[in-house]
């Protein structure tokens, strides 16, 4: 074999070990450039949940956005004029007329008109009304007149139930039978307790109303010297439930028949639960009535959050049902679920937060974007506030589906660009996941935007919950979640909610609580209620 024939090859074999390192590294480079890559990723959503949560505990709460939908160039006009104008037609001339806002006039009166009012005259003595000129008697030309409130704080007194008891003489002194008749007096709301009507509204008023917890409530009561254990108050709360239990359950019969209506839940720890840890998360449901029918508003406590329990308190409920991405609500027989564009902004917002400052106003921004699609669907609904159904359904026909068509084929295009994990990747997830419930909202008048409605009345339980933090048993929270109910229902029908308790309780322990034609004269709507509380009937105040 010649010198040069070993040459060659011993060059091709140093070519091929160098190819092959070649090789090796470039697969090394790619390995090294994909966990790159995907660090990079982790790394971002990471700096994401830590200003999410810092933005949580310290930033404001508010999800209003400051980009005007006009400042977003002409891709974001109203989707309906776009589609029904053409080139050659005008812009059309807006006048705007600013007027000079006056000073409200009869403001304080009114505020004052529905409290009792007392009068003090105050009148010069007859020999200073002589005019200090000529000595002449002055006549009275006119008054002056000024206002102020006067507190009268709570007061506890006694009441002694005294029944006299009667018998014959005539029967006694001749041997025969005696008949006695003792005086008919008010049923007591507790057996041999020094429980009213008034005192238990009252307590519970504070507790439900005011969010007090019993121990503050028990050294209210100290005030006042009397001395009134926790323990107490608390079978006070349990047997006044039981009392007003009627009431709830004829209020969810009636709210079963109605369409549509919102529904959401919260947590809550009770610490006697059986077979559970006291650490352990249970739930507080609520359900309340829509646009139709009249204001519900309804708790029950649930030691979990599985879905068979909005499908067992739903049952025979047939309509809308507003709720937010929750999958437990799925399912119910005969429901229309409704989604929430509120929760949808809310991922946008949370989007948006945690922009860089320079990125988070800037109009052309995905998230901004995104937000400008949203405001525009909440500023219809707003200007709809005083329509009618059947008007507010063909608005939206013409207004509201040119943008949400819009809106969706935006999102199909970001489903396929942004990151899935990243809070924007995660914000247009949501959208598509919720779309066809997100869409129903489109087809009836009587549906509203947002599930805030229930965020509104769950709101009440979510402040009482950061005062008395938690139950300390399963028989508690039920009785909470009764009485909430009959506080927010009353609060939701322009009742005072300690005049309504006081009212329902004083009527309830005189009546058949299987009578549904008294059980409904006893609903915070009715007539009779309304006629007594808004006569001053039970209408004592409380401070």
């Amino acid at each position: 074999m010649s010198v040069e024939h070993i040459c060659m090859e011993s060059r091709a074999c140093h070519c091929h070990e160098l190819s092959a390192e070649n090789t090796l590294l470039m697969e090394k480079v790619s390995i090294l450039s994909t966990q790159n890559a995907q660090l990079a990723e982790e790394n971002r959503w990471f700096k994401e949940q830590f200003l999410l949560a810092r933005h949580r505990q310290f930033g404001a709460k508010s999800e209003r956005t400051t980009l005007d939908p006009s400042q977003l160039g002409p891709l974001f006009n109203e989707a309906e004029a776009i589609l029904g104008s053409s080139p050659k037609e005008a812009l059309e001339e807006k006048t705007i007329t600013y007027t000079r806002r006056k000073k409200s006039i009869g403001h304080r009166e009114e505020v004052l008109a529905d409290l009792r009012t007392e009068t003090i005259d105050y009148y010069l003595p007859e020999e200073e009304r002589i005019c200090e000129c000529c000595g002449g008697p002055l006549h009275e030309m006119s008054t002056k007149t000024r206002e102020e409130l006067k507190i009268v704080p709570a007061q506890v007194s006694v009441i002694r139930h005294v029944r006299h008891v009667y018998a014959c003489r005539n029967c006694d002194r001749n041997e025969t039978s005696t008949p006695i008749v003792t005086a008919p007096s008010p049923l007591p709301i507790i057996e041999k307790s020094l429980a009213s009507p008034s005192a238990i509204a009252h307590i519970m008023g504070m507790k439900y109303g005011d969010a007090m917890p019993l121990y503050r409530i028990e050294k209210h009561f100290e005030q006042f010297g009397v001395e009134m254990p926790r323990a107490v108050l608390s079978n006070w709360m349990i047997k006044g439930g039981e009392l007003l239990s009627p009431i709830y359950t004829r209020m969810h019969t009636i709210l079963l028949g109605h369409s549509p209506l919102h529904a959401d839940e919260t947590t809550l720890q009770v610490l006697k639960e059986d077979g559970r840890k006291a650490q352990s998360k249970s739930y507080m449901w609520q359900y309340c009535s829509g646009s139709v029918g009249p204001p519900i508003v309804l708790y029950e406590y649930q030691p979990t959050r599985d879905g068979d329990h909005p499908h067992r308190f739903l049952s025979g409920f047939k309509g809308y049902l507003h709720v937010d991405g929750y999958a437990g609500y799925n399912g119910i027989p005969g429901v229309i679920l409704v989604g929430c564009w509120a929760h949808a902004r809310r991922k946008f917002v949370e989007a948006q937060k945690v922009l860089p400052k320079d990125e988070r106003e800037n109009p052309e921004h995905r998230v901004n974007i995104a937000l400008a699609y949203i405001k525009r669907l909440f500023k219809i609904e707003e200007e709809l506030s005083n329509a009618t159904p059947d008007e507010r359904k063909a608005a939206r026909e013409l207004r509201s589906k040119p943008i949400t068509d819009e809106f969706k084929t935006w999102l199909d295009v970001q489903a396929v660009q942004v990151l899935p994990k990243s809070t924007l990747g995660v914000a247009v997830g949501y959208c598509l996941g919720q779309w066809t419930k997100l869409e129903v909202y489109l087809t009836d008048g009587r549906l509203e935007i947002s599930n805030n409605r229930a965020e509104r009345s769950i709101k009440p339980f979510v402040i009482g919950r950061k005062n008395w933090l938690f139950a300390n048993t399963p028989k508690g929270a039920k009785t909470s979640a009764l009485i909430y109910s009959i506080v927010e229902t009353a609060k939701a029908n322009g009742l005072n909610p300690y005049t309504y308790l006081e009212y329902a309780l004083d009527h309830m322990r005189e009546i058949d609580p299987n009578d549904k034609s008294a059980i409904d004269e006893l609903l915070p709507w009715s007539e009779p209620v309304k006629s007594a509380l808004t006569k001053g009937v039970h209408s004592k105040g409380r401070s």
